[in-house]
């Protein structure tokens, strides 16, 4: 690891200090702003192209695109550029495809603020039965999420400023929590719109820089570090360190696609766009920045392999390697320690970005979904929006909890969480809105069938003692995804077709006009 000079540290500490204030600072001019739930939720549907498409990339990607995706490839070589080429297609898919029909529903329908508020007045469900088990499998699946962010945080405190892991664990926890309880989805929106362009500016600065300061051969370079396989297998794609790739295991990498149809806290800002006309920029941009975020995040774990060859990082300090880079670049080659220090906060603003989302979401589950709708439906806006703000707390501090152990995996956390919401939700937002004969059964059915599996598939060791992820080398989300597709087409089929007035509804929405 690269050791600092303490005027270094001083300078990256001011950039820290000072971002992380501005961030407060932006919580606290959206509270000003934000009067009801429905500001608070989703902004008053008054977002424009550039802040929702950055927006909904930024909280997309989180500490995985600058810390787990280039550890990744760093370890193992290009070969683990699948899971981003998986995430780019369905980046591509969730825009073009799912977003403008989404934000129509959703107005169609009764106005619906959240995603299992759409699927209850979608399939006109008096008995709240999809509202409860949406809920709960949001609050259950984004715990995880949201602790892999806060782990995040810990790991790039720790690294840079030698801070024990839980206390830094706290402070990334304390401002994330601070501008999300004040102003609710307009700070969130604003604030990784922000973070979304320095996440960017670092991504694609860092990796240049670099390269540029690579002495020696860089293939020669690589193969000093001693990967597996050398460096013709290293750059390959077909090759998993000295092995070649399985085809169920570039599948199961691309089938991280899957998930964006299902993602709450990507869904919502669909949903909150201000026009039909503003989510065909949208789309553009966010298309762009994923494409450009992913590609750079690949090259700064090939590069930093060829760039730290006298100081090879072990396994534990893998998805590190962009910290690193930053660090030794900015204060050994250019000394501007400074700027270093906003590039490392670009590595903040990814976790940051994320978690707000994640608080948000499961805010929304609790105090609209389940305590307004279902416990005390004449509850008013006021008191609706104290227990958002009382539910943000609790979740953050349960994720806090979750994220304790500081030997816990950023990719592994990620991936079950992803796997959960992609599973339980993909397919039933899918049929939704584009398959007529959808209705609630199989809607129901569909959900617990994913969400159920993604639970089985990685956590209950059913195998010789090893759970069936670890046994099959199968990604949870491609089995749950499917299997929750087909259950909810056959039990839609085999239970009582949509009533009449939900199928006018259906048909209302390729209708509207906005």
């Amino acid at each position: 690891m690269i050791t600092l000079s303490q005027s270094s540290m001083v300078a990256i500490l001011i950039a820290f200090a000072a971002y992380l204030c501005f961030m407060i600072a932006v919580g606290a001019w959206c509270m000003r702003r934000t009067k009801s739930t429905e500001d608070y939720f989703l902004g008053g549907r008054g977002l424009n192209s550039w802040v929702a498409a950055l927006s909904a990339q930024a909280s997309d990607m989180s500490g995985w695109l600058l810390m787990g995706l280039p550890g990744s490839i760093y370890a193992l070589g290009t070969g683990q550029s699948w899971i981003a080429i998986g995430l780019f297609l369905g980046t591509v898919c969730n825009w073009l495809l799912i977003s403008k029909r989404l934000r129509r529903y959703t107005i169609v329908a009764n106005n619906s603020m959240t995603l299992p508020e759409f699927f209850e007045n979608r399939f006109h469900d008096t008995k709240k039965i999809l509202l409860t088990i949406s809920s709960i499998v949001i609050v259950i699946f984004f715990l995880v999420y949201t602790a892999s962010a806060l782990a995040s945080g810990g790991k790039l405190f720790n690294t840079v400023f030698g801070i024990d892991y839980h206390i830094a664990l706290a402070i990334g926890a304390a401002v994330i929590l601070t501008y999300t309880f004040m102003g609710g989805f307009l700070a969130v929106c604003t604030t990784d719109f922000i973070q979304g362009t320095l996440m960017l500016i670092g991504l694609l600065t860092v990796p240049i820089l670099a390269f540029a300061f690579v002495s020696g051969d860089f293939a020669s370079n690589i193969n000093q570090t001693n990967v597996a396989g050398g460096y013709e297998s290293y750059m390959s794609l077909i090759q998993n360190g000295e092995r070649p790739y399985t085809i169920i295991e570039i599948l199961s990498q691309l089938a991280w696609g899957l998930g964006y149809c299902g993602m709450p806290h990507i869904l919502v800002r669909f949903m909150a766009v201000k026009s039909e006309k503003e989510i065909k920029k949208s789309s553009i941009i966010a298309i762009s920045w994923c494409f450009l975020s992913l590609l750079a995040a690949c090259i700064i774990g090939v590069v930093g392999r060829a760039y730290l060859v006298d100081n090879v990082l072990t396994d534990a300090q893998t998805e590190s390697v962009f910290i690193v880079l930053i660090q030794s670049v900015f204060t050994k080659n250019i000394a501007l320690p400074f700027i270093a220090g906003l590039f490392l906060c670009g590595i903040l603003a990814a976790i940051m970005s994320t978690a707000d989302s994640q608080l948000l979401v499961c805010a929304s589950s609790v105090s609209k979904d389940i305590y307004k709708n279902i416990i005390k439906p004449d509850a008013d806006d006021k008191k609706v929006l104290r227990i958002s703000r009382a539910t943000v707390i609790v979740v953050a501090v349960l994720a806090f909890l979750i994220a304790w152990d500081p030997n816990s995996s950023i990719m592994g956390l990620v991936s079950d969480a992803w796997a959960g919401l992609g599973s339980a939700f993909g397919p039933a937002v899918v049929l939704a809105l584009f398959w007529k004969r959808a209705n609630l059964p199989g809607t129901v059915a569909g959900i617990i069938t994913g969400g159920l599996t993604v639970i089985i598939w990685d956590y209950i060791p059913l195998v010789g003692g090893e759970t069936i992820a670890t046994a099959t080398a199968v990604y949870s989300l491609l089995v749950g995804f499917f299997l929750s597709l087909l259950v909810n087409v056959v039990v839609s089929l085999c239970t009582k077709a949509p009533d009449a007035s939900i199928v006018e509804e259906f048909e209302k929405v390729n209708q509207y006009q906005d």
